[in-house]
């Protein structure tokens, strides 16, 4: 039996675990079945208690928190029942995106479990089980702690699975169990991903063939970064392959970010039918494509126009390589990158010298924009911002206009790129840039975080613009004022009442949810032309950013990036809106 000194509560336990993974903050919403836990994690030295608005808001937090501090987790709190029901749309996301989240509900206990009574919260016909069920859908893992023997391991088992599989686990915590004592002997071992074992044999192998397709390929040899090498943590890796190998790289828009923008060997953004002519050229003139971490949903495809033959392809992924046609379980990337940067380091390789387009964004020609030379346009308005923005910066993007509109504009060094592409709920962002900016913060990233979101998105999720400055965080914050919802227009319904909202007053919003004792006050603007707009952007005290910063932009209704304009013809087609008459 352990020492009493070796003893530590459940909680306890959990928050020490999050705690060495590097979670410094936990968002939720507080409820009867979360409460005692709650009093340990305000007592947690290390461990801040956000608190959210709703419960949906808070797992996008969590889920804009492990984006940007991509060496930890998120971390969500809700209560039994309405709390972890609405939280799951959330949950939901980061499991498509794969993005890692330890989701905590704080349930009855263990007696009231087994007993079923009424109690409120239920669905009032016994089944205690029913979330428990329906959280599983979007877990990589799970479990409830109702036997106090085994509740360590199997926190640590889903933990582990957490940092393994870079995506949602969920976690019940009984409120009897919360305040057991359990060893601490176990926090002595730090938790450590579980990839994949690799036969020595078969990586020789694998090495060995995809050497020999890059010899075969002489200078048609280029590098396709996805979503994947950022979620499973080998940015670092896939860089060393790309700088020491030289040859020309291009990234998925899932995978924005994930090269540094301004590299000389960076040729931009390749999505499919989508991409700039230099670009598509490019890739899809390749014999080879060594493709790290892809994943190819429709609207990282370009509508799954990818034209890269499978037979050019090499696939890198976490837990497997794919090379042609054949399948190589349990090689992943983690551990073959860095030997197959050694095998092509010494190669004085073709492709190392061929010549690659530089990634620009230029400002239109005033008599080339199609809706005047001061209008503000989403041609004008996104190599605009490629000029403000700054090393170290955090961008995030809303499904919509804003996300194909960022995708065109390279970032400067180490800035990181958010947008949530596959799973696409919107209204995502809002939520996302509390958890992004806590993030940067706390990993002591020195740029600004900017949040382009539309007027209908932000009427979703508006309520953690208060959580924010409550935290003394100060993000910029730019609303496409566009009446509505302009994607949906270009799907489908362009001149339909649905797609449009109640025009708020955007720029009384700060004033309302800022805390009567904030040290800097928000601040908020309009700007109608590109003439205002630019002049804000020059301005030394907006671009430094010492307190919140709201922008309304005014924007035409039906106005559009480019290539939204053909994803939406894409999805059109696809989605068949109109029926087909004979």
């Amino acid at each position: 039996m352990a020492d009493k000194q070796d003893l530590i509560f459940v909680g306890s336990y959990l928050l020490e675990r999050l705690a060495q993974l590097g979670v410094n903050s936990l968002f939720g919403v507080p409820g009867d079945f979360n409460l005692g836990f709650l009093d340990l994690v305000e007592d947690h030295p290390d461990i801040d208690w956000v608190g959210n608005c709703n419960e949906l808001n808070a797992a996008y937090a969590a889920d804009g928190y492990a984006r940007v501090k991509q060496k930890s987790i998120g971390a969500l709190l809700t209560t039994f029942g309405v709390g972890e029901l609405s939280a799951i749309n959330g949950i939901a996301g980061a499991f498509s995106e794969m993005v890692p989240i330890i989701h905590i509900a704080g349930v009855p206990s263990t007696s009231q479990q087994k007993n079923k009574p009424m109690l409120h919260h239920t669905l009032g016909d016994g089944r205690y089980d029913a979330y428990y069920k329906a959280a599983q859908q979007f877990a990589s893992s799970h479990t409830g702690l109702m036997d106090l023997s085994t509740a360590t391991s199997e926190i640590d088992r889903v933990l582990t699975d957490c940092i393994t599989n870079a995506r949602p686990v969920y976690l019940m915590l009984p409120t009897d169990i919360v305040y057991q004592k359990v060893s601490s002997a176990p926090l002595k071992t730090p938790l450590k991903p579980s990839p994949p074992e690799t036969e020595a044999e078969v990586e020789e192998f694998v090495l060995n063939e995809i050497q020999k397709l890059v010899e075969e390929a002489g200078e048609d040899v280029v590098i396709l970064v996805d979503a994947c090498a950022i979620r499973h943590g080998v940015k670092e890796e896939a860089w060393d392959l790309i700088e020491k190998s030289g040859f020309p790289v291009y990234a998925a828009p899932m995978g924005k970010s994930a090269v540094p923008e301004g590299y000389e060997r960076y040729g931009g953004i390749y999505v499919g039918s989508l991409s700039h002519p230099d670009v598509k050229a490019k890739v899809e003139g390749a014999k080879l494509i060594l493709s790290v971490g892809s994943l190819k949903s429709d609207f990282n495809t370009g509508n799954f126009t990818y034209r890269i033959p499978q037979a050019s392809t090499v696939e890198l992924h976490s837990d497997h390589t794919r090379i042609q046609y054949a399948l190589y379980p349990g090689v992943g990337f983690k551990k073959l990158l860095p030997k197959l940067t050694a095998r092509l380091h010494p190669l004085d390789h073709p492709a190392s010298s061929v010549t690659v387009p530089p990634f620009r964004a230029l400002l239109p020609n005033p008599a080339e924009d199609p809706l005047g030379a001061d209008v503000i346009s989403h041609l004008w308005l996104w190599p605009r911002m490629g000029e403000f923005f700054e090393p170290e910066d955090v961008v995030v993007s809303e499904t919509g206009t804003s996300s194909f509109g960022a995708l065109a504009v390279p970032l400067p060094k180490d800035a990181i790129y958010v947008s949530q592409i596959l799973w696409g709920s919107i209204g995502w962002t809002l939520g996302s840039t509390l958890g992004a900016a806590l993030a940067a913060r706390e990993i002591g990233l020195k740029g600004r975080t900017i949040l382009f979101v539309g007027d209908g998105s932000l009427q979703l999720t508006v309520q953690e613009l208060s959580t924010m400055m409550r935290k003394g965080l100060k993000p910029i914050v730019f609303v496409l004022n566009n009446s509505g919802y302009t994607i949906e227009r270009h799907l489908h319904g362009r001149v339909r009442h649905y797609n449009d909202i109640v025009n708020w007053k955007w720029t009384k919003l700060l004033e309302v949810m800022a805390p009567e004792d904030i040290k800097v006050p928000p601040k908020s603007y309009t700007v109608h032309t590109k003439s205002e707009l630019d002049a804000l952007l020059k301005e030394e005290s907006f671009a430094h950013a010492e307190g919140m910063q709201l922008v309304e932009l005014m924007m035409d209704k039906f106005d559009a990036p480019v290539a939204l304009l053909k994803q939406a013809e894409l999805s059109g087609k696809t989605n068949k809106y109109v029926a087909d008459f004979v």
